[in-house]
């Protein structure tokens, strides 16, 4: 008999009788396939494997969870996991539409575009692998306590990529990965984005070419959004943190994560952390801590001095009067939610390259205008993406996963629970502008898991 269930259900065979045979030996799932991709990102990142870390984990964790169902020990699925399903379906069915030639767009073969399907596949499936192995792993084996320490470890680590992008922007460096790949493969710009380590974008935003943090993780934009999915776990740590060094070794690591905060132009990123605040903010004071208002007010009024006082506020006023991209991503949505009005439901399966740019069919990329069309559709956000790619089935799939953790976990008060609520609430906001594929995902989902486990914690104590 196979039970099937979630939220701290478990899938598993039920017990027979006493003398049938004798109790299953405990299969313990060690932590390292988790740690060593957290603790270790940094050196993964300079080998070039950075992203590609994640289905290659992926691997070991599913064979562990698999020797564990095996041996008669329960595998949780977590809250609200059918919704997830319904979105992996749909990334799957959607395929199927991967030869359509939407309105506005370049024509290609099918096979062209199997690439990227086939990464952003194997990335979900990764991805839901960590969710599960994360979940399922108890205090014994991984504490929560650990793994938001190894999440605030990353924000320390996204803090110096963002310093070095700052004061070295145009370092850079061929990975032993990319060494041992052909060269005809190693040049391909989609490859170089995966295995080519740098330390900042650099582009052309407030005049003149300026470089943007973006090491370990790829993207400036990515950069931005993994600021604000990580952050909350290096406060958590130090709040829990009986050591007085550790809590102001956290406040000085804030404090100067605001200039490549800046630096970074990154005005989603200027957003994300006002939602995070707000939203921990108004969760204190929900629960009658009056105090995080003063706490409140003493960090912004630091803010304002040291924007009115250093040159950051002139990087500030002079990102916010030069609003380039806003045209691209106005013309970037217009198209997604025409493509999505003529594929509703199953979406074209990918991205789509748009004809021309937004003034002009005729306009295109060139060696001396890199950013004039042939813009991706999809590639603005992941709200967008999801519209396009993968329908009306995909983004309800995706957003219901996550709106049903908010809904399930919101009324855990605990550090743990404020921060995990606070890290997902704050990727809604993102997927406005940012694609989450792979690291922001990676931790949403551990998110997920830090609350999935913290619900499981508080019930067992119970």
């Amino acid at each position: 008999m196979t039970l099937l269930a979630s939220g701290g259900a478990a899938i598993g065979r039920t017990a027979g009788p006493a003398h049938a045979e004798a109790p299953a030996r405990p299969v313990a799932l060690p932590a390292w396939p988790v740690a060593s991709l957290l603790a270790l990102y940094p050196l993964w990142w300079a080998l070039g494997l950075g992203v590609l870390i994640f289905p290659i984990l992926a691997a070991p964790m599913l064979v562990l969870l698999v020797r564990r169902r095996a041996a008669g020990r329960a595998l949780r699925l977590p809250p609200g996991f059918g919704w997830w399903a319904l979105f992996l379906a749909a990334v799957v069915i959607s395929i199927a539409a991967l030869g359509a030639d939407p309105a506005g767009t370049v024509a290609e073969h099918a096979t062209d575009r199997l690439l990227a399907v086939v990464y952003r596949l194997v990335m979900y499936l990764a991805l839901t692998v960590l969710l599960l192995y994360a979940g399922n792993l108890t205090e014994a084996e991984l504490p929560r306590r650990r793994l938001v320490k190894l999440l605030g470890w990353l924000f320390v680590i996204t803090v110096a990529g963002g310093l070095l992008g700052m004061v070295a922007g145009r370092f850079e460096f061929t990975s032993p990965v990319e060494w041992l790949l052909p060269d005809g493969v190693r040049n391909k710009g989609f490859v170089q984005s995966l295995v080519h380590p740098y330390a900042a974008q650099i582009m052309d935003i407030v005049g003149g070419d300026k470089p943007r943090p973006a090491a370990p993780w790829g993207y400036t934009n990515t950069w931005g959004n993994n600021f604000c999915l990580l952050a909350g776990w290096l406060v958590v740590a130090a709040w829990t943190s009986r050591k007085l060094s550790a809590r102001v070794f956290a406040v000085l690591c804030l404090a100067v994560s605001v200039v490549p905060a800046v630096v970074s132009l990154n005005r989603g990123l200027w957003i994300g952390v006002g939602v995070l605040v707000a939203y921990v903010a108004l969760r204190y004071v929900l629960l009658g801590k009056i105090w995080i208002l003063v706490l409140l007010g003493a960090a912004t009024a630091g803010l304002v001095l040291a924007l009115t006082a250093s040159p950051l506020g002139d990087v500030v006023d002079a990102r916010l009067d030069n609003g380039k991209s806003n045209g691209v991503r106005s013309f970037l949505v217009e198209r997604a939610l025409d493509g999505a009005a003529a594929s509703p439901v199953i979406g074209y399966g990918s991205t789509r390259t748009t004809i021309g740019g937004r003034n002009s069919i005729t306009v295109g990329e060139s060696a001396n205008c890199e950013r004039c069309g042939n813009f991706t559709v999809g590639g603005n956000g992941q709200l967008w993406q999801l519209i396009y790619a993968h329908g009306a089935v995909g983004t309800v799939g995706y957003l219901g996963f996550f709106a049903y953790g908010l809904w399930r976990f919101r009324r855990d008060r605990s550090a743990i629970g404020i921060a995990g609520s606070a890290a997902l609430l704050t990727s809604f906001s993102a997927m406005l502008w940012y694609n989450s594929l792979a690291t922001p995902l990676a931790f949403m989902v551990l998110a997920y898991a830090l609350l999935w486990r913290n619900q499981l914690e508080g019930e067992a104590e119970a």
